[in-house]
């Protein structure tokens, strides 16, 4: 099994609606994102797939994020966008963008500081 990664980052801001502390403040990130495929075979050229094509899919969908304040972007207009929620939209909207290619998302991870972070894969 092999295990495909690429990092990307977005900067926005956000505030968590019901909670109970500072995060309930308007307060910025820069957030990390961590997408991993995984493929059970490489292809004739020697690749399970291609980084430079998931940059692309990973930074169309950050790209909608960024410089945002997140409670304006759907679906957090809706829901909380707290880390966990931001990691399940990421992979909701890269999985169509990965139809037919031979990967599964083994996760997503999203990390709001060098030491908080989720990692978010359905069951």
């Amino acid at each position: 099994m092999y295990t495909i990664s690429v990092e990307q980052h977005f900067d926005a801001a956000h505030y968590l609606r019901g909670y109970q502390g500072k995060c309930e403040a308007l307060h910025g990130h820069r957030f990390g994102v961590v997408a991993r495929l995984e493929a059970a075979q490489i292809d004739d050229i020697g690749m399970a797939y291609d980084f430079t094509l998931l940059k692309q899919h990973l930074g169309e969908i950050l790209g909608r994020f960024d410089h945002t304040c997140l409670n304006d972007v759907s679906p957090f207009d809706e829901i909380n966008p707290s880390s966990e929620n931001i990691a399940a939209t990421i992979y909701q909207e890269l999985r169509p963008k990965l139809a037919g290619a031979p990967v599964s998302i083994a996760c997503i991870e999203v990390w709001e500081s060098p030491r908080s972070g989720v990692s978010y894969r359905p069951d």
